[in-house]
């Protein structure tokens, strides 16, 4: 049988498909040397990592297993690719995102506006890179929530360790600039390199939004400690969040 319009699901399966297969749009090779890169800071995870992964954690973080509903806001095409400090692809790693719904939200048990929770925003996905390193994720444009300028949560995995944590931002934002976690990153070549443009994907007649992220990571896992603290807390045996400020 033939996927056709009339068929939500197979429309989001051959969508999914069709935009990591026919990528060029999405994913141009910089070329760029390894004394070029910068390796990307890294950044708080925050308190909210989700404490419990929610039931679909693909890529698509606009639609939810079967729903035919969307999240609520800018659709925004997020891509690029995670590059050792060599400058080669770094394959088969994991790549991971979470941020705030439309409302200002996550994804957690222990969010102080979670009455407001956009329940058709995924708010958490995950992608394995493929032989170029390369990752995609059809999301959100993020917003504003309590202190904090509009950013999405990056993290990196490879051969199971936690190589990267880290956090990217809208190119343009007016409240970067008093972004208290942000303000973190010292070095000009290290803070632009986590500030993205996000930008019409021209012809969308939805007013869909293209952002690409390139990640640059070190050979050093991050402390084991931390990945013990996150996988007791998603398995409900640590309370993150308790007392944290929201970063």
């Amino acid at each position: 049988m033939q996927p056709t319009d009339s068929c939500p699901i197979c429309h989001r399966r051959r969508f999914l498909r069709q935009a990591l297969l026919g990528s060029a749009a999405f994913f141009t090779v910089p070329g760029a040397f390894a004394e070029q890169l910068v390796r990307t800071p890294r950044q708080t995870e925050g308190p909210y990592y989700p404490d419990q992964l929610p039931l679909d954690t693909d890529n698509d973080l606009i639609l939810i297993n079967d729903g035919i509903t969307p999240a609520v806001g800018e659709i925004t095409h997020l891509s690029g690719q995670v590059f050792d400090l060599k400058g080669e692809p770094l394959r088969n790693a994991v790549v991971e995102i979470w941020q705030v719904d439309n409302n200002g939200v996550y994804i957690h048990s222990r969010d102080p506006r979670k009455a407001a929770l956009d329940t058709n925003f995924q708010g958490y996905g995950r992608f394995l890179t493929d032989w170029k390193g390369r990752y995609y994720f059809r999301t959100l444009k993020p917003v504003h929530y309590s202190f904090r300028t509009p950013h999405i949560h990056v993290a990196v995995s490879h051969n199971s360790k936690r190589v990267l944590t880290t956090q990217c931002y809208i190119k343009g934002e007016p409240d970067n600039v008093d972004d208290p976690i942000l303000s973190r990153v010292k070095d000009p070549r290290a803070r632009e390199s986590i500030i993205i443009p996000f930008e019409p994907i021209a012809r969308s007649e939805a007013g869909e939004l293209s952002a690409r992220f390139d990640i640059v990571v070190g050979h050093t896992p991050e402390d084991p400690k931390e990945d013990t603290v996150r996988r007791r807390a998603r398995d409900g045996r640590l309370r993150p969040g308790g007392g944290n400020r929201p970063d």
